[in-house]
């Protein structure tokens, strides 16, 4: 970073030209350049964490935050509200890091799909499903075979002590 010249955040060749060699030197462009599509895109594309300092209007656009959440998964936190409710980009996103159904709309965190995926990835984000789905025997499944700690916010005593739960939980000993 210390060879970007500040005099040249507002020069739309120079900085595209730096941000192809790291894109975390968008942080350094003007708020015009952080708004420029095939900018943030190449920042993107050489670092998709770059996406943090995208405009509020490019964190909205679809085409500009998947590539990011594809490849890194928790860039998903810098999506705009209306993206965090976006299921495809959220089934993208939790195949890589099921952490981030930690910042999915209410409606994903609901959706059986991306909650399946999210604890197949990562069992203890479990705790971050709705209530309806913490009492979803596959999804429950999935998530303590994934983390056994997990089974800690299984809110029916009934799944808790189900057979095929209590098999995970406590295996027969060989």
């Amino acid at each position: 970073m210390e060879d970007f010249d500040m005099s040249q955040a507002d020069n739309r060749e120079y900085v595209l030209r730096k941000v192809k060699e790291d894109g975390k030197i968008l942080d350094f462009a003007s708020k015009e350049l952080q708004d420029d599509k095939e900018i943030v895109m190449e920042a993107i594309k050489q670092n998709p964490i770059a996406l943090e300092f995208a405009s509020d209007r490019l964190k909205n656009d679809k085409e500009v935050v998947m590539p990011s959440v594809e490849k890194v998964g928790w860039t998903a936190c810098y999506a705009s509200d209306k993206l965090k409710a976006d299921k495809e980009l959220f089934l993208a996103g939790v195949k890589i890091d099921g952490q981030i159904l930690y910042y999915a709309s209410k409606e994903l965190r609901d959706d059986e799909d991306v909650v399946l995926e999210a604890v197949r990835n990562k069992g203890l984000i479990f705790k971050y499903a709705s209530r309806r789905l913490r009492n979803n025997k596959q999804i429950i499944l999935e998530a303590i075979k994934k983390d056994k700690r997990a089974k800690e916010y299984i809110d029916s005593k009934e799944l808790k002590n189900d057979a095929d739960v209590q098999a995970i939980l406590n295996p027969p000993e060989q």
